[in-house]
């Protein structure tokens, strides 16, 4: 005798039980993690708000906006899973924020729907870097050439010149489409980077997904989803894009927030387990696959300037290479303030010629060797001739520090910057056996270096 089951309707209803802080609890209502909800305020109106966690029979949510006119016993109803992404060619020239609402007063279209936070990519499915990609910035195409497909992070304190250096790369790169994810910002600078970093040229082929401080952390993290989930449509219609997100840090920041409400224990520094498993869940969506790329540039703010910060720490392990822009330098004037000791590419072996990276060596190691010898040079306690490299790097530091200069107007293209470093690099072995005029001991001649970090 066959006796028929009788299967429970889901529960789509339940009731708000206790709010404290972002952490919000419901009793009464099954739902998955991820889903949204719909908690009422008052009649037609309502506040939307997603599973980030369970304990027992209650569900854990926390507000996508502010909890403003949140009573006990609301009800909650489920709306669905986390929302998919609109991507297409309507979204070039636009600025949307972490839900895909747009930013800049005008009406938005429609285009095919993706998942929020895609699908893991297999490794035999990568292609390989072996293309440089230009990005208009001669002591990165030159001493830190970045690939085709490259994930490279670049780490700063604040005030640096991070966003700046960002707007160069969006205005002066070559690739097909440029992403531009910028979490946590405030809000005047969201415009300050559309208007004058980015400008009306840079918008045209850009896409601009903006979470500003004042939104909640599950805005900011969806809006670092969205923007590579955008990246990736565009990837896989063949094209080359360029992946820019400010910043990593905090992306990193916001989920620590979440996994906090959701009773994660802060395992370092503050930061949940969840943070160090999300990154490179993001991180590893850039690539090449197929006959497209992303190529990603991250920011991380380090605090103080300690490139031991634990997301710091976490990124460089992940990451293909790392920009190192200095204090010092960047209060001495240069800008952009790349250090070029600290900074590496790990794919610049593979895609440039062996002549460009014998001078990219040769640079580097007399920007180093007048950093070691500074604190001799500057009390006057070496003279000169003592040592052929170090008088090499005393009298190239102005050359060095010219060569890495670039106005923020100006493009420098991957062949023009190659010749100028050549060009540099035959000046200073000829400079090498030659005395300046009027050198004395502790006369150096060179920049403020950037201290040791």
């Amino acid at each position: 005798m066959n006796v028929g089951l009788s299967i429970p309707d889901p529960v789509t209803t339940g009731r708000l039980t206790r709010l404290s802080g972002m952490r919000l609890e419901v009793s009464g209502l099954r739902a998955s993690i991820g889903s949204r909800c719909w908690i009422e305020t008052g009649p037609r109106q309502g506040i939307v708000a997603e599973v980030v966690g369970f304990e027992g029979e209650r569900l854990v949510l926390m507000c996508e906006g502010a909890g403003t006119g949140l009573t006990p016993g609301a009800a909650v109803t489920v709306l669905g899973d986390s929302e998919s992404v609109s991507v297409g060619d309507h979204l070039l020239g636009r600025i949307i924020d972490g839900a895909g609402r747009p930013l800049d007063g005008l009406p938005m279209s429609t285009g095919d729907a993706v998942p929020l936070r895609g699908d893991a990519i297999s490794p035999m499915e990568r292609s390989s870097i072996t293309q440089p990609l230009d990005v208009g910035v001669r002591a990165i195409n030159t001493l830190l050439t970045i690939g085709k497909g490259q994930r490279m992070g670049l780490f700063a304190g604040s005030g640096v010149g991070k966003s700046t250096l960002l707007g160069m790369m969006t205005r002066f790169t070559e690739a097909d489409v440029v992403v531009v994810g910028l979490v946590g910002e405030r809000g005047r600078e969201v415009r300050e980077f559309v208007e004058e970093s980015l400008g009306p040229e840079g918008l045209k082929r850009s896409v601009v997904v903006a979470t500003p401080a004042d939104t909640s952390p599950l805005m900011r993290v969806a809006g670092c989803w969205r923007a590579t989930a955008i990246a990736e449509h565009f990837r896989s219609e063949g094209k080359n894009v360029l992946l820019l997100m400010d910043s990593l840090t905090r992306f990193a920041q916001a989920q620590r927030e979440i996994g906090l409400a959701a009773g994660e224990p802060p395992v370092s520094r503050g930061y949940t387990p969840s943070v160090f498993s999300t990154l490179p869940n993001l991180i590893e969506r850039a690539g090449n696959v197929g006959r497209g790329s992303i190529t990603a540039v991250y920011t991380v703010l380090v605090e103080g300037d300690d490139l031991q910060d634990p997301i710091a720490d976490a990124a460089r392990a992940i990451l293909d290479g790392h920009i190192v822009l200095s204090r010092t330098m960047a209060e001495s004037g240069v800008y952009p303030a790349i250090d070029i000791e600290a900074s590496i590419s790990r794919s610049m072996l593979l895609i440039t010629p062996e002549e460009q990276q014998k001078h990219a060596r040769l640079l580097k190691e007399s920007f180093a060797t007048y950093r070691a010898n500074h604190d001799l040079i500057s009390v006057g306690a070496y003279r000169s001739g003592t040592d052929a490299n170090i008088d090499r790097a005393i009298q190239s530091q102005d050359m060095i520090r010219d060569f890495i200069q670039q106005p923020l107007s100006e493009r420098v293209g991957m062949p023009e910057g190659v010749s100028e470093l050549s060009r540099l690099a035959n000046d200073m072995q000829v400079t090498q056996t030659i005395e300046p005029a009027g050198l004395r001991a502790g006369q150096s001649g060179g920049m403020p270096l950037p201290q040791a970090t």
